[in-house]
This record gives structure tokens, C-alpha cells and sequence, in this order.
């Protein structure tokens, strides 16, 4: 089993990671489309991760006024379990660290309690109250790159 992450480099790519964050969040778990798709597309960094060759999960990053804002974390049901979002979660950070602007600041996430396990094994900490967004539990949790 081979899992590979990289960024989304064209527009081919930039559909599949939509049909993934699509089958995830708008109809596995009801966010609105209005809601999942947003004005920050075009000013974030995307990352498609391949199962296999097989376009199984996404991510994205951005910066915010607070810092480095991770976000969009999917993962299909069938690639769940096999080390993926693992592979995305280390991706992403890897490239946020090869990014003068970023170096030092505030990393960032939304986390549905679900995933709160697999962002502390990367160093991310529960901060705050539990929130609702979406009609999803959240916490936010943080660490500084």
C-alpha cells in the first residue's frame, strides 16, 4: 500500500480533492455546499493524497490575521485507517515549514472531535471551549511552527 501527498498542481487535481471534500463533508455528514466552499479556494495551498494511485483524501492551508489556518482535512471512508491523514496532516506541515512567512507563526485547525487524536500526534493541542460549526462539535487546537 502506497500513500503519496502533493500539492494540487492543476485543474484536473483541483476537481478531484472538491469531489472528495464533496462525498465527505456535503454527504457524509451534511455541511452545506455553501458552507464547505468558500472565498479562501483560490488563496490557499491544496494537497491531494493518492492511496495507491487512487485520489483518496485532501487538505488545505492558508494564512489568517491569527497565524496558519489548516483546514479541509478529508479523508475517504475506504482510505480510512491506512495511514492517510496521517501522510497529510506531516505534508502539510512540512510544507507551511518551507515558508519563511510562516516560520514561528501560530499553526491553527478547526478539529472535529474525531480527528482531535491524529492533530496530537503531531504536536497540536486542545485550546478553548468546544464549538459548534456546521452542526459539527469542534475544538480549536494549536502549535507553533
Amino acid at each position: 500500500m502506497s500513500i503519496t501527498v502533493e500539492k494540487v498542481q492543476n485543474k484536473r487535481e483541483l476537481e478531484e480533492i472538491f469531489e472528495i471534500r464533496k462525498i465527505v463533508f456535503v454527504e457524509e455528514q451534511n455541511v452545506s455546499p455553501d458552507e464547505e466552499y468558500d472565498e479562501f479556494e483560490e488563496s490557499s495551498t491544496h494537497f491531494i493524497a493518492k492511496l495507491d494511485g487512487v485520489p483518496s483524501g485532501t487538505a488545505r492551508w492558508r494564512f489568517t490575521k491569527n497565524g496558519v489556518k489548516l483546514e479541509r482535512f478529508a479523508v475517504l471512508k475506504g482510505a480510512r485507517g491506512k495511514g492517510v491523514g496521517q501522510a497529510l496532516v506531516q505534508a502539510v506541515i512540512d510544507d507551511i515549514g518551507t515558508v519563511n512567512e510562516a516560520k514561528g507563526k501560530l499553526l491553527y485547525m478547526h478539529a472535529q472531535l474525531t480527528a482531535m487524536p491524529l492533530y496530537s500526534k503531531f504536536g497540536f493541542e486542545k485550546v478553548g471551549e468546544i464549538f459548534e460549526e456546521c452542526n459539527i462539535m469542534h475544538y480549536q487546537m494549536e502549535r507553533y511552527l
